[in-house]
């Protein structure tokens, strides 16, 4: 929100922002790099991005900011481009690749890659065959079983899905909007699916419903084979605050 005390659902969304970030570091003394992937403002201003730019930037490691369906991806742009938090598009980690791709449809809840995204993608593995691919982009390309949630998914997922399976070294897409866990493997991808920094939504859900599991984050360790281990972390405190009768936001 535009303001730290500001609430959303009744959920003070700055605090628990900042208390996932303080776990993670508690519980990992180091990353390598931290991924945000989307959905970063409900107010999408100066004001909203700063705050986020100052939390982010207390860790002082690479941070990669995709835009979600909320966002003003231009103004995210000009903000967060510091030396450390940014909205880079590719970055080499030793022998992997992460590769961020926009899904946004200005003014729509829903999400399509356009395609100058897709041969973005395209160049990005034709051009480093020898690195192991993460992608990563904000809204969900397999359905996650929610049928509200998932007439928000990727339009044209079937291609995403199509090129990352034309190359071995694809291993892994990460997304964020759904506000819940998944993790299915789709032919030889895997996809990942991330609890949000606020509130969750109830999963296999006919409608909007609110979770009061706790905010959370996932680690994805990278290996020099392929291969991948992830894990997900919650706050142990309860969700504080939050308005479960909502008909929507």
């Amino acid at each position: 929100m535009s303001t730290p005390e500001a609430t959303m659902l009744g959920v003070d969304t700055a605090y628990y922002f900042k208390a996932v970030l303080e776990l993670a570091f508690a519980q990992q003394q180091h990353f390598d790099l931290l991924l945000v992937t989307g959905d970063l403002a409900q107010e999408p201003c100066n004001a909203s991005y700063q705050l986020i730019l100052r939390e982010l930037e207390a860790y002082n490691i690479p941070c990669i900011c995709l835009p979600g369906n909320h966002d003003d991806y231009d103004l995210m742009q000009k903000i967060l481009n510091t030396r450390t938090v940014s909205c880079r598009k590719q970055v080499l980690l030793d022998g992997w690749q992460l590769i961020c791709l926009n899904s946004q449809i200005p003014g729509s809840p829903k999400g399509y890659l356009a395609k100058h995204e897709l041969a973005f993608l395209e160049d990005c593995l034709n051009t480093q065959p020898e690195h192991y691919a993460l992608i990563t982009v904000h809204h969900h390309c397999v359905a996650c079983n929610s049928v509200w949630m998932d007439k928000m998914m990727i339009e044209n997922d079937h291609e995403l899905l199509s090129i990352a399976r034309q190359y071995p070294q694809a291993k892994v897409i990460s997304n964020g909007h759904i506000h819940q866990v998944m993790d299915i493997n789709a032919g030889s991808v895997r996809i990942l699916g991330t609890p949000s920094t606020c509130f969750q939504f109830k999963p296999e859900s006919t409608g909007l419903v609110l979770d009061d599991l706790s905010p959370g984050y996932r680690t994805i360790n990278l290996y020099p084979d392929g291969q991948i281990e992830t894990a997900v972390n919650r706050l142990p405190e309860k969700l504080s605050g939050l308005q479960v009768a909502t008909k929507g936001y």
